[in-house]
C-alpha cells in the first residue's frame, strides 16, 4: 500500500511496509508541474502489465515494481484493485503511477485540489 501527500510543490508517494521490497522503491517525488492528474481505477488490475523490469506480478495478490509497456515505464504497487488509484505524469520516468491506498476518493482528492 502506498500513503500520497503533498508536500510544498512536491507529491510524494510513499510504499509502505513489504511493499518496499516487492516494488524495490521506498518512495517517490514528482513535481507537481509534472502531474497530469488522478483517478481512482479499480478496473486498472486487469490491463496488460508489460515486461516486469524489476518487480513483482503474482496475478491476485500482487503487482510492484517498475513495468515497461508500449515504450512507457509505468509504477505498480496493487495488491487490492478496488483501491487502486492511478497518477498520470509527464515529463518524469514514469508514464503512470498505479498505487493501492486506503481512501481513493480522498486521495484522488488531494492530487486534483493541489493541481488547481
Amino acid at each position: 500500500m502506498a500513503l500520497v501527500h503533498i508536500d510544498g510543490d512536491d507529491l510524494v508517494v510513499v510504499i509502505e511496509g513489504l511493499d518496499k521490497l516487492w516494488a524495490l522503491k521506498s518512495s517517490l517525488t514528482i513535481p507537481l508541474a509534472n502531474v497530469r492528474g488522478a483517478t481512482a481505477d479499480p478496473g486498472i488490475a486487469a490491463e496488460r502489465k508489460g515486461i516486469r523490469a524489476p518487480g513483482a506480478h503474482l496475478p491476485g495478490v500482487i503487482t510492484a515494481g517498475t513495468f515497461h509497456l508500449d515504450g512507457e515505464k509505468v509504477f505498480w504497487d496493487v495488491k487490492d484493485a478496488s483501491k487502486a488509484v492511478v497518477i498520470e505524469l509527464a515529463d518524469e520516468r514514469y508514464a503512470r503511477l498505479v498505487v493501492q491506498v486506503d481512501d481513493p476518493r480522498a486521495t484522488v482528492e488531494l492530487v486534483e485540489n493541489a493541481l488547481r
